[in-house]
């Protein structure tokens, strides 16, 4: 008589109150990070479950915070490799250990998303090659309110000329904030680069990613809880 092999035993999804630390980090600090020294060095093998080995990661969520849009992204884009970079050690445990128990709880799904903690305003360049991105997200970022901190942003002419080199012609920068004047400082300064083009509001509604800006990360929820205003624009890389 057969006896079928035991199945594996769901486990529990890891709880955000062991893997709490503050909002936000100084971008500028040195953080102990470990990142390859060009693309080419980067194995992004051990990230990812069963994928095909020639697929490189196209989407990339700055910032991820506890990866609300990652998991409704990976079987959205099932093809599509994704990583979320987010700084905080803490932080980018959770959503490392939220990954491996959703894997084991719904085998063959989201084999194509990853965190890696990694400061993505200094090391960027490091892990991808130009032309490789196809989305790139920026969800209610650190406003630092500040003038003086003004340059930490993660929206700064520098880096969007960055985002545009990463970024392949008709590649997307999805951004949202609560915070209004952080809006309009990441409009007017992705409206002023002239690699870049703003959606037009048809364009938007029918992109299906834009609604998961609202909603799907805890921030985004939070600002819904409380009542909050949320500005949305959306950016196409255009061909140089």
């Amino acid at each position: 008589m057969e006896v079928d092999a035991p199945k594996d035993e769901e486990i529990a999804l890891p709880q955000k109150k062991f893997y709490r630390q503050r909002a936000h980090a100084n971008p500028m600090s040195d953080h102990d990070i470990i990142y390859p020294r060009i693309p080419e060095e980067m194995d992004w093998s051990k990230h990812y479950g069963d994928v095909d080995a020639s697929s490189t990661v196209e989407f990339v969520d700055v910032g991820c915070g506890y990866g609300g849009l990652l998991m409704k992204l990976s079987p959205m884009f099932p093809e599509k490799l994704m990583v979320g970079m987010e700084i905080r050690v803490k932080v980018a445990d959770f959503v490392s250990d939220k990954i491996r128990a959703l894997r084991v709880n719904a085998p063959g799904q989201y084999q194509n998303v990853c965190c890696l903690r990694t400061n993505a305003m200094k090391y960027l360049p490091n892990y991808f090659k130009k032309g490789q991105l196809s989305k790139m997200f920026f969800l209610y970022p650190d406003p630092h309110f500040k003038k003086a901190k003004h340059k930490w942003r993660i929206i700064t002419p520098a880096l969007i000329a960055e985002y545009a080199y990463l970024l392949r012609p008709g590649g997307i920068i999805y951004t949202i904030s609560d915070v209004e004047d952080l809006h309009i400082w990441m409009k007017k300064h992705l409206s002023e680069h002239p690699l870049f083009e703003e959606l037009s509001p048809a364009e938007m509604e029918a992109d299906p990613v834009v609604p998961l800006l609202f909603e799907s990360t805890e921030e985004g929820q939070k600002v819904t809880r409380n009542e909050g205003s949320k500005f949305p624009a959306v950016f196409r890389r255009l061909d140089a």
